[in-house]
């Protein structure tokens, strides 16, 4: 698990990974304004290691997931990390990444399953899923979701992601992943849910 220190929460300075808007309009001969957030595309993919039927997931610090579970009132400057954890801001999700270079999605796939999990496949091991619209009251990001079928034969590196990424890669089992998504307080994005529902309806055996 990451450890966080000397959090401090700042004021909005540019961004090469998001752009704040506002965009105004008529609706219905009512004046609306709504703030938007422009952010890349991005690809998602299910893997399923069918060495040992176990689902590979990834696990990060998310620091919007840790902002929001610090109280209103306590939400500003220095943040008391001895007192508000890490853990409070680790996410459970799919292998993930955003769409910043000339490539394709499936070979953007490709390049994050090697990269966040460690294993080499070639991109007509990756099937296509979908495509559809993320963050819709904010950004409606298209994320396009594929599925890959790995073997332990198949880890070439270590994985945990590049450069200054702290990745934790985390296997789960069928029985497991239905007792997490059965939760009650799930850190994971929707697209992760709709991922793993896929899965066990398209590809997992009931009687695994």
């Amino acid at each position: 698990m990451s450890h966080i220190s000397k959090v401090e929460i700042k004021p909005y300075e540019e961004s090469i990974y998001l752009k704040p808007f506002r965009m105004s309009f008529v609706e219905n001969g009512v004046q609306r304004n709504w703030d938007l957030i422009e952010v890349h595309d991005s690809v998602a993919i299910i893997i399923y290691n069918i060495s040992r039927n176990v689902l590979v997931l990834v696990k990060q610090f998310r620091p919007a997931v840790y902002y929001n579970q610090i109280p209103l009132n306590e939400r500003k400057g220095q943040i008391d990390t001895t007192k508000y954890t890490s853990a409070l801001g680790m996410s459970l999700e799919l292998c993930a990444g955003i769409i910043d270079k000339e490539l394709s999605t499936v070979e953007i796939a490709k390049e994050e399953i090697l990269e966040e999990t460690g294993y080499s496949v070639s991109c007509d091991q990756i099937e296509f899923v979908s495509s559809y619209a993320s963050g819709v009251g904010t950004s409606s990001s298209l994320q396009t979701l594929y599925y890959c079928e790995v073997k332990d034969d198949m880890k070439v590196e270590q994985g945990g992601g590049v450069d200054d990424e702290f990745i934790e890669i985390v296997e789960m089992t069928i029985p497991e992943i239905r007792k997490y998504i059965s939760g009650t307080n799930i850190m994971s994005p929707p697209s992760f849910l709709f991922g793993i529902y896929w899965f066990l309806v398209n590809k997992a055996k009931s009687e695994v």
